[in-house]
């Protein structure tokens, strides 16, 4: 994934970073707001790495993939939910309907979109 993809989605992506780097505080993150200088300097300053360690980190970090909750991409949607099932807590489906967010038959789709 790109940079952009996080710093457009920053709060979505607050799980994921909290998961690869555990000593980052949610309120940081929110004063940071997807400014990846603010983002690197922090890291290293919470870790106590070199700036140039946490890059390498997050460049490969950003290798993986976005998940699925963040960006999807209609083409390629059960790929992607398949990729992002790291994300899934353990016993739950990724492939699941999230009734936290609503039903998708709910309200059927009357031509008017």
């Amino acid at each position: 994934m790109k940079w952009h993809h996080v710093q457009e989605n920053w709060a979505a992506f607050y799980d994921a970073i909290l998961e690869k780097w555990p000593d980052v505080d949610e309120t940081d993150l929110d004063e940071i707001d997807g400014d990846q200088r603010a983002f690197v300097a922090h890291l290293a300053e919470v870790t106590g790495q070199e700036q140039a360690e946490i890059r390498e980190e997050l460049r490969e970090w950003l290798a993986g993939e976005i998940p699925s909750d963040v960006v999807m991409d209609p083409a390629h949607d059960n790929h992607s939910i398949a990729l992002s099932s790291k994300y899934v807590g353990e016993g739950e489906d990724e492939y699941a309907d999230d009734a936290r967010f609503g039903d998708d038959d709910e309200y059927p789709n009357d031509g008017d979109d």
